[in-house]
């Protein structure tokens, strides 16, 4: 797959001295792939997502997005990714969704009639048209969030990127934007790129894992099968696995040798499986 991201070896220093070195491998992002970035506070999740976006500039190494590096010429690929930051209300700022959603068109110079349709086509795609005219100060957490994803999504970008987009959302609302990530992702094949500490949430989305250490070293990368079966590695990087990758290793502890399962029908099938089989078992002894 066409490769939309690659940064290398790069190096950036915080006006206080922390420095961030994202050594270790490449990070990559190819056309329609789900990247999770995993990571303990420190590692530099959202430093490294700030250089996506070309607020930062790198003192080392190399940083390209659609082939160009952002910090210089950001403006050239702003209308092929849309972001949503951590703190969502920070990035709703009109006074109304449908001035918020349709404010990069009016500020890219689209025409009025394009407008009109580029915004009503998202805000039906993500169900939020009976909102159109509400002040979004107002709107619920879950609400908000799917604004702040309108606005990013108008433009129909190839990278959506998105900053602990979880953070303050009840499980109801987690699952609802998990679906409708997957479903932007299924139906326009948007490759999408986000930081999270909600582990659970990660092998409902992830195609492709990456781990990130104190300091910004870029650890490892796999599946999210192949990473939250790392016990000793997600524990050195002070990273808890998911609830059911937990059962599983503690049933390891009792002689229960399972293929990991992080997913609840999943799990209920490995599970189910190895029952069904002893009980044949023990029906032939």
């Amino acid at each position: 797959m066409e490769e939309l991201v690659r940064v290398s070896g790069l190096k950036y220093t915080y006006p206080d001295g922390t420095v961030l070195h994202f050594r270790g491998i490449d990070f990559v992002v190819r056309r329609g792939e789900k990247v999770v970035l995993l990571g303990p506070n420190g590692s530099g999740k959202s430093t490294l997502i700030f250089h996506l976006l070309g607020l930062l500039k790198a003192s080392q190494g190399t940083i390209r997005v659609f082939g160009v590096d952002p910090a210089r010429d950001y403006t050239k690929i702003r209308e092929r990714i849309g972001v949503l930051i951590q703190n969502v209300e920070e990035q709703i700022i009109a006074p109304t969704v449908w001035d918020d959603v349709s404010f990069s068109l009016r500020n890219y110079g689209y025409r009025k009639d394009d407008i009109e349709r580029m915004v009503e086509e998202v805000l039906e795609k993500l169900d939020i048209k009976h909102l159109k005219d509400k002040v979004p100060h107002y709107l619920s957490g879950g609400e908000k969030t799917k604004v702040g994803l309108a606005g990013a999504l108008v433009t129909k970008p190839e990278l959506l990127i998105l900053d602990e987009p979880f953070e303050g959302l009840d499980p109801v609302c987690r699952t609802d934007l998990i679906h409708l990530l997957n479903r932007i992702n299924r139906e326009n094949g948007t490759a999408i790129l986000l930081s999270t500490h909600n582990i659970d949430t990660v092998p409902l989305i992830a195609d492709t894992v990456y781990i990130m250490a104190a300091g910004g070293e870029i650890v490892t990368k796999g599946s999210p099968k192949e990473i939250f079966a790392q016990l000793d590695l997600l524990s050195r990087n002070h990273i808890e696995p998911p609830v059911l990758g937990s059962l599983f290793f503690e049933l390891k502890k009792y002689g229960v040798e399972l293929d990991i399962s992080l997913t609840v029908e999943e799990a209920a099938k490995v599970i189910a499986d190895e029952i069904m089989t002893s009980r044949k078992k023990t029906l032939h002894l």
